[in-house]
């Protein structure tokens, strides 16, 4: 039998839930709301507009085990970064063949969000913001460490690592390398994320443009 352990309606509502938490930066100039692609996109949303801050993209992709999507044995962004998961690695004995393939693919997809969402426009500056980093959960943490590694070579005032699901570990893990880590439920065990929400669905470049469109508040607004 299949057990859920929903606490969150959608990201939507996980992003709402989140923002009640970070109400101290609402109305700041100098804060910036990113969203992870792609499931952390709609809970910054709501993040965003619940502070009232600008919402932007981080662009960073998981590298998926092959025929085990929601897992996670590493991440890459922009500018050479990578990140593995030596646990998930060396326990399903994966090739650094297929890791180097799925690198490539993931790679494609990063320059394919980049031409999607940036266009022309110039990337935007970080240095000396306030930057919320948002994703609708964390599992095995590839992602959100390959998004840290990207973040800290932009040179933020602060980072603050906001997500509705992780492990007290790995939240304590982040606070080490970060300003703040704001988590509403650290179960155990996360196992998968789409556990904890009623609805899941996968989330569309269409869902993804139009709640940029709608957060879009200044000249500066471009993807990282």
């Amino acid at each position: 039998m299949h057990i859920r352990y929903a606490e969150f309606l959608s990201r939507r509502d996980s992003g709402w839930q989140l923002a009640q938490r970070l109400k101290p930066y609402a109305n700041r100039p100098d804060v910036l709301v990113l969203g992870l692609l792609r499931g952390g996109v709609p809970v910054a949303y709501e993040v965003a507009k619940v502070l009232d801050a600008p919402l932007d993209l981080c662009l960073v992709r998981k590298l998926s085990v092959p025929g085990q999507e929601e897992l996670a044995m590493g991440a890459i962004a922009p500018g050479g970064v990578q990140i593995l998961n030596p646990d998930v690695i060396s326990s399903l004995e994966i090739p650094s063949q297929t890791i180097d393939a799925v690198a490539a693919r993931e790679l494609q997809e990063l320059q394919r969000y980049d031409r999607l969402y940036r266009g022309d426009r110039p990337q935007l500056d970080l240095r000396n913001r306030t930057v919320i980093l948002v994703d609708d959960g964390i599992a095995t943490g590839s992602t959100i460490w390959a998004a840290i590694a990207l973040l800290q070579s932009k040179q933020p005032a602060r980072i603050i690592v906001a997500v509705p699901v992780a492990t007290a570990q790995v939240c304590d893990a982040l606070r080490h390398h970060v300003d703040e880590v704001v988590c509403i439920l650290t179960p155990e065990n996360v196992y998968s994320i789409g556990l904890w929400y009623e609805t899941f669905a996968q989330v569309a470049d269409e869902e993804i443009s139009k709640l940029l469109a709608l957060r879009e508040k200044q000249p500066e607004y471009s993807t990282v």
